[in-house]
């Protein structure tokens, strides 16, 4: 039996590659993207030379993956945080999906390290959805009854691996073999389940919302997406539709432009139809398919400031000034500066509802309805915190002590 200490940092490294490999056996399509990915970024390493790491070396860019899980109820939400908290990821941001446009009925986190020399040790982030059930706008009261009824009679996480968690949050790590445990229970409490889905209950959430009936119209949770980062994210696009791959219709975010990258552009190929086994209303198994995870990739740029992400909100992208000095003396993006004083602009780390709302949209196998006569529930920072037990972290905060230890 193994002793030897696992580090959080470790553990989150372990975990990525864990998940990578079982996304990849899941999602075939996963691995010509990040095959494209790489490549891609070599091409612009080769022809920028230094000026392509600016934002991040690229051993970080090319091992940093984000992912994204869904969830149905605050207890579920919580055991999450314990669990992604062994790794050294916190939770980070408050995003309300049902705000954007399509709406989604679910309020969501990030959890990801908060230090850089984390980050720049392996970056790995989990952006984490919780569907609101009370919703009226959504669900009826009857609907909001039988969903609590389901999600409350499910287990998404075993009880040794929370424990597991506990400990390894408590101690920065574990002992290698508690390590190779936790990954173990980890990694397989997020792959796709083999159990049959009541196509009857199925089909009644996916009338009202297609991220509803993948949360809680099945048993368990799972990836949904497993996102690599790419340095030109449009020559990506053009590389995998070059392939046959199906992409979605646009590239989310900030639109191309010759000025310094800014937050965060998105894009993935269609969601795939995936064969999956259905009870039907006779008790009878069936075969059929669902298309709810894709291939999502991203390009990341530097951080704004509240003042920047007004000004970006509000007039876009042709209202910013063309260079990072500029940004920087009118204290619209965050950047620290070396030893020599030169600038060094600060990844933006984070998401942005827009983009992710659009993301989840152009993936969606139905429309879905929504009843603007009814009155949402309340949701925000506070509450999501409450739900956590542990710090919700505002992301300016994170920036601004960064960029403050950096001048």
């Amino acid at each position: 039996m193994s002793h030897e200490f696992v580090s959080s940092t470790e553990l989150r490294s372990r975990f990525a590659r864990d998940l990578s490999e079982l996304y990849g056996s899941e999602v075939p399509a996963y691995a010509q993207l990040v095959e494209v990915s790489e490549a891609v970024n070599a091409a612009v390493l080769a022809r920028s030379g230094e000026d392509a790491e600016r934002l991040g070396s690229i051993v970080r860019v090319t091992s940093e993956r984000h992912g994204a899980i869904r969830v149905g109820t605050p207890d579920e939400l919580a055991q999450v945080a314990r669990i992604f908290g062994a790794c050294g990821m916190q939770p980070v941001g408050f995003y309300d999906l049902r705000e954007a446009t399509p709406a989604i009925p679910v309020v969501s986190t990030a959890f990801r390290p908060l230090d850089r020399t984390d980050l720049a040790d392996n970056p790995f982030r989990v952006f984490t959805s919780l569907l609101v059930v009370d919703d009226r706008r959504f669900f009826d009261a009857r609907l909001e009854a039988d969903l609590r009824e389901f999600l409350g009679a499910r287990t998404l996480f075993p009880e040794e691996l929370l424990e597991l968690a506990d400990k390894a949050e408590a101690n920065a790590g574990m002992p290698d073999d508690e390590a190779e445990r936790f990954l173990e229970l980890a990694t397989a409490a997020f792959a796709l389940s083999p159990e049959p889905v009541d196509r009857d209950w199925y089909d009644r959430l996916e009338a009202v919302s297609s991220v509803a009936a993948d949360i809680g119209g099945v048993a368990s949770t799972h990836i949904n997406h497993l996102t690599p980062r790419v340095l030109d994210i449009d020559d990506l696009y053009a590389r995998m539709t070059e392939r046959g791959i199906e992409m979605i219709d646009r590239i989310q975010g900030p639109p191309r432009t010759d000025k310094p990258e800014i937050l965060l552009r998105q894009t993935s190929f269609r969601a795939l139809a995936e064969p999956r086994t259905f009870r039907d209303s006779d008790g009878s198994l069936s075969s059929g398919a669902l298309r709810v995870r894709f291939g999502e990739v991203e390009a990341r740029g530097v951080a704004l400031t509240p003042k920047g992400r007004e000004l970006y909100d509000t007039h876009g992208i042709d209202a910013f000034p063309g260079t990072e000095a500029e940004l920087d003396g009118a204290d619209l993006a965050y950047y620290t500066r070396n030893a020599e004083g030169s600038l060094l602009p600060i990844v933006y780390e984070d998401f942005l509802p827009r983009s992710a709302a659009g993301i989840f949209a152009s993936n969606l196998t139905s429309d879905g309805s929504l009843d603007d006569s009814q009155q949402g529930s309340a949701r925000d920072a506070r509450w999501l915190q409450g739900v956590l037990g542990r710090e919700l972290h505002d992301p300016y905060v994170l920036y601004d002590a960064e960029r403050t230890a950096g001048r």
